[in-house]
C-alpha cells in the first residue's frame, strides 16, 4: 500500500480512535462534515472538496485566505476568514518567549493537525522551518487554532478553523501531502512596501515578497526553499536545482533546504 495512503488511513483512524477515547456518543469535532451550503458554494465556484489547499496570512490586516485548486491547476480564492487575535508586533518570531505570531514559509502535513485541541480545532503551522533553523530562531507549538485568544499563535473563530480543518482533512484524504502556509505582515504591495521602507525587518519583507509576488503572478503556490539565510522560490517543481532535491533532508544550515512545494 503506498505510503501516503497509509499516512492518510492513520490520520482518519487517529480521529475516530481519539473521539472513542473521549467517550463521545456524537460527532468528534475533527470528524464533522462540511455544511451543505458550503458544499454548495464550492460547487458555484467549480471548486471541490478534497481539492488542495493553500493558506495565506496577512497580520495588519487580520486576515486567514484559504485558496483551492482549482480545475485548470491553478488556485482560486475560496474565503477570506478574520483572525481574531494574533500576538506581538509586525515581524517574524525570533525566539521562544517572545509571543511574535511567525512570519513566513511553512507547510503543514496530516500530524500536525490536532483534533482535541483546548482551543477547538487547531493546527502546528510548522515553525522552526529550515529558514528560522539557519537564523537560530527558536520557538515551538505554533498553531493556527480558533476560541480568539492568542500568545504567539494565529487564532481565528470556532466556525473558521472547523470549516478550514475540514479542507484540510478532506485534501489530505485525496492525496495532498501538505499544504502550504505564507505568513506575511501585510498584503505587499508597493503601497504597503514604500510605507514600511526604513523599519527594521523591511529587508525580511522583501524576502516575503519574492514569494508574494510569484503567487500573484501565476495563482499558485511557487516552490519554496532557503539558501544563504535567505528564501528562494522557484514557479515549477521542474526549476528547482539538483542540489535542492539531495539536501531536502539535510541537517546541516548551510546547505540549500526546501520548505514546501517539491515532492
Amino acid at each position: 500500500m503506498p505510503a501516503l495512503v497509509v499516512r492518510m488511513a492513520r490520520f482518519v483512524v487517529a480521529l475516530v480512535l481519539a473521539s472513542l477515547v473521549a467517550g463521545c456518543l456524537f460527532t468528534p469535532r475533527g470528524l464533522q462534515p462540511l455544511p451543505d451550503d458550503t458544499k454548495v458554494e464550492l460547487a458555484q465556484r467549480g471548486l471541490k472538496l478534497g481539492a488542495p489547499i493553500y493558506v495565506r496570512i496577512f497580520k495588519q490586516e487580520n486576515q486567514m485566505e484559504v485558496w483551492l485548486k482549482n480545475a485548470v491547476g491553478t488556485y482560486t480564492l475560496f474565503h477570506t476568514y478574520p483572525i481574531c487575535r494574533w500576538s506581538g508586533d509586525l515581524g517574524p518570531k525570533t525566539r521562544e518567549g517572545d509571543r511574535q505570531a511567525p512570519e513566513g514559509f511553512y507547510v503543514v502535513s496530516a500530524r500536525q493537525m490536532n483534533p482535541n485541541s483546548k482551543y477547538y480545532l487547531s493546527f502546528n503551522i510548522g515553525y522552526p522551518n529550515a529558514y528560522d533553523r539557519a537564523k537560530g530562531h527558536t520557538g515551538s507549538f505554533l498553531m493556527v487554532h480558533g476560541g480568539c485568544r492568542s500568545a504567539g499563535c494565529y487564532a481565528i473563530t470556532d466556525d473558521a478553523i472547523k470549516e478550514l480543518f475540514i479542507l484540510a482533512r478532506e485534501a489530505f484524504t485525496a492525496g495532498q501531502r501538505d499544504f502550504p502556509v505564507s505568513a506575511y505582515p501585510f498584503h505587499m504591495t508597493a503601497e504597503n512596501m514604500a510605507k514600511h521602507a526604513g523599519q527594521p525587518w523591511s529587508d525580511f519583507w522583501k524576502n516575503l515578497k519574492q514569494g508574494y509576488d510569484l503567487f500573484e503572478a501565476t495563482k499558485v503556490p511557487p516552490v519554496v526553499g532557503v539558501k544563504d539565510g535567505k528564501y528562494v522560490f522557484f514557479a515549477d517543481p521542474s526549476l528547482v536545482p539538483a542540489k535542492f532535491k539531495i539536501s531536502a533532508a539535510a541537517s546541516d544550515a548551510a546547505s540549500p533546504q526546501l520548505i514546501s512545494g517539491w515532492q
